[in-house]
């Protein structure tokens, strides 16, 4: 499985090119905004219709992603569900596909801006995650350091390629969206300037990981 190695506060980590995070000291995975149930969000709240395949989608490259690498931990980092109903209107079918995955692992849902906690799923709700030398959180906080964190779902250009990228700097990661109908946030908005240094790097996803100075 291809990934780009890197360190952050001595930690040794692994941006995969899925998107995902991989901690192979600790066997952990991690993914950020999965936004399941978007398509469902929108249809209930009157906005445009979505093709309703996502979460069934996001779940399946999930799903490959566990398979291949089988953790002992998955931590889904914040907003795992487009809102708190989507969680509680998730299909049968997938709701057994996540209960698979879920099963034997420890699984940690982080608290989204989205999603409070996800209702009867199973799994732990937490605020924030430590495990040295590492926090892991949905929002960033400037003043951290030593800190992963998703929620801007950020992409970069580089010549006339747009990818969802990791931005990843001395203090801090910032993971990309994993769900299906996610979007992002271009390296460059002002959102970035007060957390990410410099010298900070765009690990931009796909078949290959590929650093890059993060586009500003």
């Amino acid at each position: 499985m291809t990934g780009y190695d890197f360190t952050l506060a001595g930690a040794r980590l692994t941006a995969l090119g899925s998107g995902a995070l991989w901690w192979a000291e600790h066997r952990m995975l991690c993914v950020s905004d999965l936004h399941l149930g978007k398509s469902e969000r929108h249809a209930r709240r009157g906005g445009s219709a979505l093709p309703p395949y996502e979460t069934r989608d996001t779940l399946i490259r999930l799903s490959e992603l566990v398979s291949a690498l089988q953790p002992d931990t998955v931590v889904c980092l914040g907003d795992s569900f487009d809102d708190d109903a989507a969680s509680r209107a998730l299909p049968d079918a997938e709701q057994s596909q996540l209960g698979a995955l879920m099963h034997n692992r420890r699984w940690i849902w982080i608290t989204g801006n989205h999603d409070p906690a996800p209702e009867d799923l199973g799994g732990e709700q937490l605020a924030e995650l430590h495990l040295a030398p590492l926090t892991f959180r949905h929002i960033a906080d400037p003043l951290a350091t030593a800190e992963v964190s998703g929620h801007y779902h950020p992409k970069a250009r580089v010549r006339s390629t747009s990818r969802p990228c990791f931005l990843l700097d001395r203090s801090r990661l910032i993971l990309p969206a994993f769900g299906t109908y996610t979007g992002g946030l271009r390296s460059s908005d002002p959102a970035f300037s007060p957390l990410m240094a410099p010298d900070a790097l765009a690990i931009l996803t796909g078949p290959r990981p590929l650093p890059v100075p993060m586009p500003r």
